[in-house]
Formats: C-alpha cells, structure tokens, sequence
C-alpha cells in the first residue's frame, strides 16, 4: 500500500510538472498574441515598446512568425490605415530583431503586401501614402534579404563580412551597390512622406498623433546609418577597380541620397520625440571624394546610440524563455511541496522508514491524508481567491498609480516640451531681432549708400552742367576772342593801311620837297645867274654908280628875302623829316604792339582749345559711364527675368503643380498676352540698339515679357493635366522650348558682345505653336451661335419631355401586351418590372417639370433688363451643360424603354435594363447638377428639384431591385436536372464549368478595367467640353 502510495505521489509529482510545463509553452503563444493585438490596434499611437519586444521574443521562441501572420490575417488591415501603419511598423521590427526564419515565413505574404500597397496608394490624404509607401519598403527590404541571404535583417556587418557578401567580385560589388541604392531611396522616400504630413509649425512630436507617425522613423534611422557606411566603403572598393567614368551614375546618385539623408537627419535630431529614443549621428559637411583614395581613411561610419533609458515608460523587464520556464519550475515545486510536504522532495520515494504501519494505519493514513488534500485544497482555493482579491485591488491601485506617475510624467514632458518650445521661441525671436536689426542695418547702409549715390549723382550732374555751362563760357569767350582776333586783324589792316598812307604822304612831302629843292636850286641857279648878269651889268654900268645904287639896294633886298625864304623852306624839309620819323617810330610801336597782342591772343586760344577737350574728355567719360550704369541695369533686368523663367520651368516638372489645372481659353489668353508683349519688347530692342538711351523703355518690356511667358508656361502645363496624352506631350514638349529660348534670348541680352545679335522671334513662333495646340485643346460645345441657344434650351426640355411621354405611353402598352399573353411566372416578371419602369417614368417627369420651374426662376432672377436669350447667349456654358444634360436624360428614357421591351420579348438580358436604368439615374443628377449651379440655395424651386431628385433615385432602385427578384425568379425556374447524368458527365460539366467561371471572371476584370478608363475618359471630355469647372467656378 505504501508503494502505491509514493508511486501515486510519484505520478502526482509528474502530472504537476507536465501540466506546469504544458502551461508555460502554451502561454507563450497566448501572450504572443495579445501582445500582437495590443501592438497592432487602431488607435492613433505609437506602438507600446513592451508588446513589440513581446512579440520579437515569441518569433525567437517558436523560431518563426507562424503565430504573427496568423493573427495578422484576420486584421482588416485594408479597412483601417492606422491599423496597417502600425502592422508595417511591427513588422519592420521583426524583420530586424526577430528570428531569421520570419523573413522565410513572410516571403509568401509578399504579393498581398504589394497589392495592398496599390490599394492605400489611391489615397491622397491621411495614412494612405504613408501606408503605401511603407509597405514598399518592406517588400524591398525583403527581396533584398533574400537576394543577400548574408545581410542580417539588423544590417549589422563587419567589413570582412561586406567583401564576403560580394565574394570579391567586382561585378557582384556593382550590382550590390545598385540594390543598396535602391534599397536607401526607399527608406528616404518614407522619410520625406512622413515629414511632409506633418506640419511642422506645431510641435508635432510631444502629440499621440505626431509620435504615432514618427515611431517608425526610429528603424528607418537605423538601416539608413548602416547603408550609408556600407555604400561609401563599397564605391572606394569599385572606384579602386573600375575607371571613374564608368561610376559616374553611381557619384551621381550618392551624392543626391547624401543631400537627402543629411537634410532629414539634421531635422530628426531637432524633434523632441527623437531626443529622448536615439542618438542620430551627423554627417560630414561635406561628401566623400571617391576620386581621392586616400579619403576612405577619413570616413567615420556613423553610428546610432540609443541610450539606456530610451525605452519607453510604458515598458516593462521581460525576462527570457529559459529564465521564465525555471521560475515556472520552481513556482510549481514550491506549491508541491507546501501541499505534499518537504519531505517527499528530499527522498519521495524512500518507505523505508513505513513498512512497520499496518493494513488499518495505512487506510487510516490515507483517509488523513485524503482530508488533509481537501483542506488543503479548499485553504488553496481560499488563498488563490484572497490572493486573486488582492493581486486585483494591488494591480487597481498600480494602474491607478501608474496613471497618475504617466500623467504627471506627461505633464512634465509637457511642461518640459512647453519650455523647450518657449526656449526655441525665445531663441527663434532673438534671431528674428538680430535678423531684424542686421536688416534694419542693411537697410540703413543701403539708404546711406542711395544718398550718398544720389549726392554723388546730384553732383555729377551739378558738375556736368558747371561743365556744360564751362563750355557754354569757353565758346562765348571764344566768340570773343574771335572777335577780338578778327578786329585786331581788321585794326592791322588799317594800321597797314595808315602806314601805307603815311608812306604815300611821306612819299608825296618827299617828292614836294625834293621839287621845292629842285626849284629852290633852280631859283638860286636863276639867282646866280641873274648875280652873274648883275655883276655883269654891274661892271657894265659901274659909271652910272649913283643912279644904279638904288636898283642895287633893291637887288639886295630882294636877294635877302630869297634868302629867308629858301631858309624856311630848309627847317619845313627838317620838320617833314622828324615827322617821318615821329611816324615811322609810332608805326614801329604799333606792329610791335599788334605782335604783342597776336600772342596773347594764340596763347588764350590754346588754353581755350585745351580746356574744350578736357570738358569733352570728361563729357565722353560721363556717357561712358552712365552707358555702363544703364548696361547693368539691363543686366539686373534680364537676370531677374530669367529666374522668373526658369522657375515656371521648375514648375513644370514639380510633383506639387500636377494637381493644377487650366482651360484651353485662358491659355489663348495669355499666350495672346505674350506675343503682344513680345513684339513691343522687339520694338524697344531695336531703339535701344540705334540708341542706347532708351533703355528706359525696354526695361519695363523685359519685365513684362519674364511675366507673361512664365504664366504662359505655368497655364500650359496646368491646361495638358486635363488634356489627352498626345496633346498633353506637345504642349509640354513646346512650353519647355518656348522656356529654353526665351531663357537664351535673356541670357544674351545680358552679354555684351550679343546685345546686338538678340532675337526673340523663336520665343515667338513657340507661342504660336501653343496657341495652335490651345486652339486644338479648346471645347467645341454646341455648334450654334450664341443668340440660338435659347430657344435650342426650350426645344431641348420640350425634347425630353416629349421622349419621357412616348416612353411611358410605350411602357403602357408593352404592360398590356404582356397582361394578354403571357402567364405565371413570367406574367409576373414582367408586371414587376414594367410597373418600376413606369414609377421611374414619373418621377423623371416630375424632376423635368421641377428643373424647368428652377431653370426660368434662375433666368428670371438673373437676366435683369437683358432678354432670356441673351441671359442664355451670356452664360453660354452654363447653357450647353443644360443642353447636354437634357439630352442624355432624353437619350436614356428612350435605351431604357428598349432595353425593357427586349427583356418582356425574352431577346434581352436583366443586367442591361439594369444598367440603363442606373445610366438614366445618372442622367437626371446631371440635369439636377447643370439646374442647381446658378440657383439660390433658399429658393423653393431648388428644394423642389432635390426632393424630384430622391424620388428618381428610389425609382432607379425599385427597378434594380425588380429586376434582380425577376431574374432569381426565371433563374429559379430554369434551373438545371442532373439527375440522368453520370458521374463522368458531371465531371466533364464541372470542368467545362470552371473554365466558362475562369473565363467569366477574366473577361469581367478586363471590362472593369475598360469601364473605369471610359468613365475617367468621359468626365475629361465631357468637363472639359460642357465647362463644368467653370460652371462651378
């Protein structure tokens, strides 16, 4: 009995520890998964640090992700994109710190992560990009794993591993730096989306939302530090062996990731949230010089530290497996021996001490013991109750005692966050005041300058008319002394003329006096000889002495007076003579004077002619400065301008602009602008050109001209967004033409040697090809002319009130035919079906007379003293819309009654009666939609329509749903007997049957997909034809 006994305590023993350790592998699964659904959840926060590592473990512990893909497969992971961000994040953590079998277990997943993400990148907002990018991501960063099966999922490698992994071949080291490339672009590509979803004026980071998008980022960090190092060592390994030409896409394409990642982790590393998790490393300022190959020696890997106490508060120690499972054992061997004793666990199966008790010692024995287990089990139930009691109201008071901790700690990250954001603030505002002084400085110099400028052109110009006015003197004085010359000149000639006439005189006193001489001599001669006669006759009548004496006294007398009178003849010769030399004296003073002043004068002149070229000298380098002044104006002009053009060529190719969009009109319109413009802006060129002082008027040309083509671009590029391919490419294609050459002709305006020779008329034969293009790209609308589009509204209503009428009285009939002949089933098929036709019937003249009412309301409240047809002929495309809608309701009221009138004659199908009915239904709501543009929205007209509107809507979907009850009725009806075919008939309809559903479902995804092109295909055309962004506009 007491060998049962310790074989039975002996069992017990081992039951315990199968049970205990059945419990801890089961819990390991269980809380896996709890872990997994607590990870993965929709709500708008980071993934908790715990669960993640909860869930890493248990990929380590089952040595795969089996339980992780089976409970994310029952996620509605395309239903919710935070629940989907928040698997990618958990995901991206197992694939680096988890088993190495997850990637295997995850490889088959790869083709629903690709088409999920397709699916969340039709979303434009929210987590939709965030999610479909992400999810690239992942499934790049597994086909790399498996392409480089040595690369942990951590990416960690030593050196000798990376040469390794390319197994020294330079072919493998390429291909491998080109997949890492890849690999990186990916990882940036999410980088920027996050960043750019954020708005980055509040600080996002402190905020559930903000760190829910930020998370991930964390692992990003990581693989961008590890493929960062292992590209720049792997391009000094290829530029060692291949030449540097051929690696010249490879520089390319670092150094454009390189300006990336250096941008993002200089941002990261601002954001609080990044502060406290990870340590981002910085890189060098400036790129590695892979020509150089000494620079490897210079390269630092950088390295991401994330510190000890980067967990997040939320976390919680978790021990490992092995640690668990022997404190598990323990836990159970403690408990076995408080039930069963110590003492069986030093030596439980040791009796020999018992083979002295008897038969009733031993059954009074186990009935002791027996009662003491019931105790016992009944003082362990109580306990685990007590204890549960307690453990519940201690993890009560630790929950509530963690959430106070967590929302003061909260509080003073927050107060914290709030201080570091006031700080920035503070800092941000110092900044904006240096900035402002520096400007205001700037600002100062800059006035002080134009002053100083505007002094020293003041004084140039105060020195050009002191000049102006120097020069006006000199020629004044030049006049003068031209004058003066001339009457120096003038006085010469009567000086000459005075000396002439002196001469003249002198030569007539000369020749009087030499003739007075002569007579004078004559007259002594006459006197000698008459003495001579007298003496003769003296001595002749010497004996009549007495009575000669008188005669004699008067011979003397009279030879006395001769006497005095040849003696005043000789002092007035002596006067002519000191006269004729008084003369030729003062003539000698005047040709001296007269040279005297001749030399003063050439003197003054060479000083006058000396003094005119220094003005013009100084005239010439005036111009030639206010020349250059006002070249580089036109240099500042044109240089501007051609920024301004090479932005809207920016533009064009800008992910941001693709969503704007522009008609065909406003692009005539302005390309009509611009070639106006660029006409008046040859005109001034060719003024400027024959005169360079008119570069006034071209300035203000080259401004405009930068203006208009630039606009002329950007709508052109807007306009091809809603244009088909073909005309889409040629109007990009010659708005990038229209760019280059107007880029061109700017850029020789700016060069001096090609002022000249610039010509703008290739700007101007690429906006007529745009205006070509435009004239292509314009709506044809109606052909009618304006003042008929009125009465075509009326008769266009009257239209499809005339074919709603015919197609209810045709409805009418087919009910009756169908009353008289047929039966059953098919008699009741038919009525339903009719009967809905007839309810949509109505309701689609109802809606047709209340869009009438609303349409004359809109031209009564709108046409003011104008006519309905102007009011028509002014808001012509309001009208066409009105004039297109009509007709397709017109138009589906009549497909509709055929296509019924086919399925009561047995030749038609239900689905196109169900089709004809929803494309009817459309229809009315374009009508609806072209009534309600203009209208108020508090007219009762309008509310008339919209209730008009609801009823055609029930009646389109009385009739699908007629429909549909009919075709289950017939198909009911028809259904198909197997019961005489054999089992190979069967088989072969089975096969025949999966063909015909694999063929249908084939067929049915390409019509899908041809719906969907012709449906997007139809709203450009018919948006861009019937102006419906104008009429909502």
């Amino acid at each position: 009995m007491l060998v049962s006994l310790g074989i039975q305590g002996c069992l017990w023993y081992t039951l315990v520890l199968l049970l205990a350790s059945q419990l801890v592998a089961s819990a390991s699964p269980s809380r896996q998964t709890v872990s997994i659904n607590k990870a993965i959840n929709a709500q708008e926060v980071a993934v908790k640090e715990k669960h993640a590592r909860t869930c890493i473990l248990g990929t380590h512990h089952e040595k795969g992700a089996q339980t992780f893909w089976s409970v994310v497969n029952r996620l509605p992971l395309s239903g919710n994109a935070v629940l989907c961000w928040k698997f990618c994040h958990v995901f991206h953590k197992l694939l680096r710190d988890g088993h190495s079998n997850v990637l295997k277990d995850s490889v088959r997943y790869k083709n629903e992560l690709s088409d999920m993400s397709r699916m969340w990148g039709h979303l434009s907002e929210g987590y939709g990009q965030l999610c479909s990018i992400y999810l690239k991501l992942l499934r790049t960063k597994m086909e790399f794993h498996t392409k480089n099966p040595r690369f942990p999922g951590n990416l960690q490698m030593s050196d000798r591993q990376l040469d390794e992994a390319g197994e020294n071949d330079v072919n493998n080291f390429f291909q491998l730096t080109v997949e890492m490339f890849d690999y990186l672009e990916c990882e940036l590509n999410l980088f920027q989306t996050v960043f750019s979803s954020l708005d980055m004026s509040r600080s996002v980071s402190v905020t559930a939302a903000g760190q829910c998008r930020l998370a991930p980022l964390i692992q990003v960090i990581l693989d961008c530090s590890h493929l960062y190092d292992y590209t720049v060592k792997l391009l000094f390994k290829l530029h060692s062996c291949l030449p540097a030409d051929t690696l010249q896409g490879h520089r390319d394409r670092f150094l454009e990731q390189f300006r990336k990642l250096k941008d993002l982790f200089y941002r990261s590393s601002n954001l609080q949230y990044f502060k406290r998790l990870i340590q981002i490393p910085q890189l060098p300022e400036n790129p590695p010089n892979f020509l150089r190959a000494s620079a490897l020696s210079e390269h630092i890997s950088p390295v991401v530290v994330i510190p000890a106490e980067a967990s997040s508060p939320d976390s919680e120690p978790i021990t490992d497996l092995v640690e668990m499972d022997t404190a598990s054992q323990s836990l159970f061997d403690s408990k076995f021996d408080d039930i069963f004793g110590s003492s069986l666990g030093s030596d439980p199966f040791n009796f020999n001490s018992q083979n002295g008790m008897n038969k009733d010692d031993k059954d009074r024995l186990i009935e002791q013991l027996y009662g003491e287990m019931a105790a016992l089990k009944e003082q362990l139930e109580s306990f685990k109750a007590e204890s549960a009691r307690g453990m519940m109201q201690l993890r009560g008071r630790a929950s509530e005692l963690e959430a106070e901790l967590a929302e003061q700690q909260h509080l003073k990250q927050q107060a914290q966050d709030e201080s570091e954001f006031l700080r920035a603030e503070l800092e941000e505002l110092k900044k904006q005041r240096e900035d402002t002084e520096k400007a205001q400085r700037s600002l100062t110099e800059i006035e002080r300058r134009a002053q100083a400028n505007e002094q020293r052109y003041s004084k140039l110009k105060e020195k050009y008319s002191e000049l102006v006015q120097n020069h006006a003197d000199l020629l004044r004085k030049n006049a003068e002394v031209t004058k003066q010359v001339t009457a120096a000149r003038q006085a010469q000639g009567d000086v000459e003329r005075e000396k002439k006439d002196l001469e003249d005189s002198f030569q007539r006193v000369s020749e009087q006096a030499q003739r007075k001489s002569q007579e004078q001599a004559e007259v002594l001669d006459t006197l000698k000889r008459e003495l001579a006669a007298s003496r003769q006759e003296l001595q002749v009548l010497q004996g009549t002495l007495e009575s000669s004496t008188q005669a004699g006294a008067e011979q003397s007398t009279r030879i006395a007076g001769l006497e005095q009178e040849r003696d005043s003849l000789s002092r007035a010769a002596e006067r002519h003579g000191e006269e004729v030399a008084a003369l030729h004296a003062e003539l000698q003073q005047m040709r001296d004077r007269l040279g005297r002043e001749q030399e003063s004068s050439k003197m003054e002149l060479e000083v006058l002619q000396a003094q005119l070229r220094d003005k013009e000298s100084r005239e010439q380098a005036l111009q030639r400065h206010v020349a250059e002044e006002q070249f580089t104006l036109l240099q500042g002009t044109a240089e501007e301008a051609k920024r301004m053009v090479q932005d809207a060529l920016s533009h064009l190719e800008d992910p941001a602009h693709m969503g704007c969009t522009g008609s065909a009109d406003c692009l005539l319109s302005r390309t009509l602008a611009a070639s106006e413009c660029v006409e008046r802006l040859q005109d001034a060129h060719g003024k400027y050109i024959s005169d360079h002082a008119a570069v006034g008027s071209l300035l203000p040309c080259l401004a405009l001209f930068a203006h208009l083509v630039s606009d002329t671009l950007l709508q052109g590029s807007a306009t091809s967004h809603l244009a088909p391919m073909e005309p889409a490419d040629r109007l990009l294609e010659v708005c990038k033409q229209c760019g280059s050459e107007a880029v061109s002709y700017l850029s020789a305006l700016q060069d001096p040697g090609k002022v000249k020779g610039a010509d703008c008329s290739l700007v101007t034969i690429c906006l007529g090809h745009i205006s070509a293009i435009g004239e292509e790209l314009r709506p044809r609308g109606l052909d009618v002319k304006q003042e008929e589009l009125g009465d075509l509204v009326d008769k266009e209503m009257a239209a499809t009130a005339a074919a709603i009428e015919t197609a209810a009285t045709r409805i009418e009939e087919m009910l009756s035919k169908a009353r008289a002949g047929d039966t059953g089933v098919k008699l009741e098929v038919n009525e339903r079906i009719l009967g809905s036709c007839t309810g949509l019937m109505q309701a689609i003249r109802v809606l047709v007379l209340a869009s009438k009412d609303l349409q004359r309301e809109i031209v009564e409240s709108g046409r003011g003293a104008a006519s309905p047809k102007e009011f028509y002929a002014k808001n012509s495309r309001w009208t066409e819309g009105l004039i297109s809608a009509s007709k397709a309701v017109g138009w589906g009221a009549t497909v509709m009654v055929d296509a019924a009138d086919l399925v009561v004659q047995g030749k038609g199908t239900f689905e196109e009666l169900m089709v004809c009915s929803r494309e009817i239904a459309a229809s009315t709501a374009q009508l609806v939609a072209a009534s309600k543009v203009k209208a108020d929205k508090d007219s009762a007209n309008l509310c008339k329509l919209q209730q008009a509107s609801r009823g055609v809507t029930q009646a389109t979907a009385s009739v699908v749903a007629s429909t549909k009850a009919g075709k289950s009725q017939v198909e009911e009806k028809d259904s198909m007997d197997f019961s005489s075919m054999t089992l190979t008939q069967i088989k072969r309809q089975e096969m025949d049957s999966q063909v015909r559903v694999l063929e249908l479902e084939n067929q049915l995804q390409k019509e899908r997909q041809k719906l969907g092109e012709l449906r997007k295909k139809h709203y450009e055309l018919a948006g861009v034809a019937e102006g419906w962004e104008d009429a909502a506009d």
